[in-house]
């Protein structure tokens, strides 16, 4: 694409936009997903957000400002492997009184009971606030268990709140308990 043509000022990773994701050179122009230079990951979702943004914007008028909250990934390899939040060496250097929550759970029914060889997790809590700041899992499972993680940190869900949900058994889910 020629860019400059059409006066659209590009950043390293995309076109250059504003928070309504317009292009700050050229307002006729918006920019989504990979295409958009933002702080958003790059994954489906993330781009799917970005478009619901752009055509409020493009209907309605600058009103609707793209806002990134904690977002998870998987990877979809086998076990799958999936992360929300911070890692724990973010976690750590945040200045937060960090407790780390690690164990191979491949001995744990809800994962013998399918032959999975390998399952594990690591769980980051801010023990001062009693908040999830970060899951990382690997499993079979992990790309749905890692969305329980992401709306605990999204919603500022307690442990103690969690610790308290019954969910469905046996499911992977109703092992967060046993993480936490």
């Amino acid at each position: 694409m020629n860019l400059e043509k059409g006066n659209i000022e590009r950043k390293k990773h995309g076109v250059h936009v504003n928070e309504y994701l317009q292009s700050v050179s050229n307002p006729n122009v918006y920019a989504a997903g990979d295409a958009a230079a933002t702080d958003g990951l790059p994954l489906t979702p993330v781009a799917s957000a970005d478009s619901h943004v752009v055509a409020s914007n493009l209907l309605k008028g600058n009103s609707k400002k793209i806002e990134y909250p904690v977002i998870p990934s998987a990877v979809f390899t086998v076990p799958k492997m999936a992360s929300v939040g911070m890692s724990e060496e973010e976690a750590k250097n945040s200045g937060r009184n960090i407790k780390v929550k690690q164990k191979n759970i491949s001995d744990w029914f809800t994962y013998k009971r399918t032959n999975e060889d390998f399952a594990a997790f690591k769980v980051l809590i801010d023990e001062d606030h009693d908040q999830i700041v970060g899951a990382h899992l690997i499993s079979n499972e992990a790309d749905e268990l890692i969305n329980h993680f992401a709306t605990a940190i999204r919603f500022g869900i307690s442990t103690k709140e969690l610790k308290q949900m019954i969910f469905a058994y046996p499911t992977a889910a109703s092992d967060i308990a046993h993480m936490l």
